[in-house]
């Protein structure tokens, strides 16, 4: 039994009306591929879609993106390798994969996009997170044993070869 569908379109010798036609609903032609080419273009509409939707779930920011000017970037590069990262605490913020570096990634990419200069940003950035996020600690009351522990550590280490040495020389 043959069923029949509808099919809107210009019948011949109509006189400029549409009408329907009926038409079989054998949906393949006799090539073996789809009637119509809409079925085709829908199914890689589709798949593109499909292939396409990771990206639409990616933010835009300004985390991984390179600023347009190359100075400006070298310059936010540059301060994101001396900044640390609050989650990782070993690596920096250039370096890190967690999502407060990308936060902060983008925060040093706007500012530094904005006209600041690199300093502005690291102060702000320190104002905010303390001391702690730089790997180069200012000079206070609580940081000056991290910075005389060098000193103090290598006049003790020249001391003690000092006393080596002339302990074999004497004996």
């Amino acid at each position: 039994m043959m069923f029949l569908r509808r099919h809107a379109g210009l019948v011949p010798a109509s006189t400029d009306q549409q009408a329907i036609a009926l038409e079989p609903l054998d949906r393949r032609s006799p090539h073996g591929g789809p009637r119509h080419k809409a079925g085709v273009t829908w199914g890689i509409l589709i798949a593109l879609m499909l292939i396409a939707s990771p990206a639409f779930g990616q933010q835009t920011s300004l985390a991984d993106v390179q600023l347009r000017d190359p100075a400006k970037e070298a310059q936010a590069r540059a301060l994101m390798a001396t900044i640390r990262c609050v989650e990782c605490q070993g690596q920096s913020v250039g370096d890190s994969d967690a999502a407060i570096a990308g936060s902060m990634r983008a925060l040093i990419r706007e500012r530094i996009q904005a006209g600041e200069t690199p300093g502005h940003v690291r102060a702000w950035l320190i104002e905010r997170y303390g001391d702690y996020i730089t790997y180069d600690p200012p000079m206070s009351a609580v940081t000056w044993p991290l910075w005389l522990a060098p000193v103090v550590l290598l006049i003790a280490g020249a001391a003690i070869a000092r006393s080596s040495f002339r302990k074999r020389r004497q004996g």
